[in-house]
């Protein structure tokens, strides 16, 4: 029997319900189009009711009166006006237009892939922070990371720049390896190559993880802007400290967050030590350190590695010496050793006639000290004394003579550094690549960022005494005479450096030691010219004569 045909209204029924369908799209469309005005000011309308509503509300009982009075007063006073009742209507209805016009939305949660990514670290963090016992973990396979994660920030890429992570209160937050651990995991889950800042409140069992931006490298030697007794040794984060001071940034100016450095008899870190890698930066540090403390004291520079970094102090107005040699570099600091007992002496004479301190004793005095356990190994197989012996005395007694100590070494010289150097020098510095183990061994504490990607040269961490590890940048302060530094650089450099006073006049042949006025010789061990440093600021002469003493016995 043949198959009798479906009746049209069924076989084609679909279509037409498609094309209906269709059309009546097109036409709410275009009514949404045209009448798109009067529902933008509609909205408006109704947000503005809202307002007024809920202030309302919120006006004390007794106010209302006098704000219905001023309202029906306003009202009045428009219909009086001409064109008033239009130029009311004209307001109120650009008010509701502008107040019901479509926003761009704004983003309230993650989108996908910062989702896929925060699950990602919380899956990672379960074995972590959490234990077969607990009835209601809050780290869990399959859990829930958004009671985990009350805080999180995304940059452009899609990578994580800040993250805020509770934990349970049994994990063991107050043992270092167990943080440690935390930390790195933290660090490659977020992304390679960027510094990351870890804060522990163990009291609310929250940690916050922070992305830390690069520190300028751009920041030259110049005068700062700070108090006597003060010294910057570089730049951290602004987050790190309480204090900026304006510098010059390359070409501009602007507040940086500086690492002040307080010396003095009031000062609890009187003296510094520096340790880095060859090439992190140390003699950058110790050139930034004498170009501040030329401003107001004078200066003794003992160059162990005798590589002349310092040959543009040399002359120079304030600069006492510059030794690279053994036997200057040991009558050097016997006689600073000397001058620290005589300052002792007669600041103790003054204080008990009850007079003021000599100008010669209140004048800082600074020995800065750059491979000293070079010269130790020098000192050795000469059979001569360990210049560190002649430090104990500046060391243990500087602060209270205004006496200043900075030394500078490399992390392959620590043991070598005596017992009391190691006692005193309470201001740490770390430059260049250092693994954990090796800054908490010279700062005595962990950092609490992560090391970064590249680390340029006068980049490290620092800390006084026992307040915290503070990231570190030294201002550029290369040697004036490098020229393969910056000649920005350079320049900066020469223009904070004091003035020699016989610039005007020929250079004099270098003079015998035994003359009590003659100028200190620059010299080192091996074949070198004798640069004549100016004797103004040495008192009677007396280094040069330990020198010559030294040098016949």
């Amino acid at each position: 029997m043949a198959r009798r045909p479906l009746p049209r209204i069924l076989s084609s029924g679909s279509a037409s319900i498609t094309r209906s369908r269709e059309i009546a799209r097109t036409a709410a469309d275009s009514a949404t189009d045209v009448l798109h005005p009067l529902i933008t000011i509609v909205r408006g309308l109704r947000l503005l009711a809202v307002s007024g509503r809920q202030k309302w509300v919120a006006t004390p009982k007794e106010r209302r009166g006098p704000k219905l009075f001023l309202a029906a007063a306003c009202l009045l006073a428009v219909a009086l006006v001409p064109y008033g009742p239009i130029l009311a209507l004209i307001t109120v209805m650009g008010a509701a237009a502008w107040k019901g016009r479509e926003r761009t939305p704004v983003k309230t949660g993650p989108d996908e892939a910062e989702s896929t990514r925060l699950r990602a670290l919380y899956e990672a963090l379960v074995p972590y922070f959490s234990v077969a016992d607990d009835p209601e973990p809050l780290f869990a396979h399959g859990g829930d990371w958004e009671k985990a994660f009350s805080g999180y920030a995304f940059d452009g890429d899609g990578r994580l720049t800040r993250l805020q992570v509770s934990y349970p209160a049994y994990f063991t937050d107050g043992e270092a390896a167990a943080r440690a651990r935390i930390e790195q995991l933290l660090h490659t889950k977020s992304g390679r190559g960027r510094e990351y800042h870890f804060a522990w409140d163990e009291e609310a069992n929250r940690l916050v993880m922070t992305v830390l931006g690069p520190l300028s490298t751009a920041i030259a030697a110049q005068r700062f802007v700070t108090a006597p007794g003060e010294t910057v040794l570089g730049f951290t984060d602004p987050d790190a400290v309480r204090r900026t001071v304006p510098v010059r940034d390359g070409d501009t100016t602007v507040d940086a967050a500086p690492v002040v450095w307080r010396t003095g008899s009031r000062s609890t870190e009187p003296h510094l030590l520096a340790v880095g890698q060859p090439g992190s930066g140390t003699t950058t540090l110790i050139r930034s350190i004498a170009l501040q403390a030329l401003q107001q004291g004078d200066v003794l520079v003992v160059d162990g590695s005798g590589t002349g970094e310092y040959g543009a102090l040399v002359g120079r107005t304030g600069v006492l010496a510059v030794e690279s040699g053994l036997g200057g570099a040991l009558a050097t600091l016997e006689w600073a050793a000397h001058e620290t007992e005589r300052r002792l002496i007669f600041a103790n004479r003054a204080r008990q006639g009850g007079h003021p301190l000599p100008e010669d004793i209140k004048r800082p005095l600074w020995i800065l000290l750059d491979r000293p356990g070079v010269l130790g190994h020098l000192a050795a197989a000469d059979g001569r004394p360990d210049p560190q012996e002649l430090l104990q005395v500046p060391l243990r007694h500087g602060r209270a003579a205004g006496v200043t100590v900075v030394l500078a070494d490399q992390f392959d010289a620590l043991e070598t550094l005596g017992e009391t150097l190691r006692t005193h020098t309470r201001a740490r510095v770390v430059l260049g690549p250092a693994s954990p183990e090796q800054v908490t061994a010279v700062l005595g504490a962990e950092p609490n960022t992560t090391p970064p990607a590249e680390v340029p040269a006068g980049r490290g961490y620092a800390r006084l005494g026992t307040g915290p590890v503070l990231r570190l940048q030294v201002p550029a302060t290369p040697d004036p005479y490098d020229e393969e530094a910056s000649e920005g650089h350079r320049q900066a450099v020469l223009d904070v450096l004091p003035e020699r006073p016989g610039d005007e006049r020929p250079v004099a042949a270098a003079p015998q030691p035994d003359d009590a006025s003659a100028a200190v010789d620059v010299h080192d061990d091996r074949d070198t010219a004798e640069v004549p440093v100016a004797v103004e600021a040495v008192p009677t002469g007396q280094l040069a004569k330990a020198k010559a003493a030294l040098a016949e016995g």
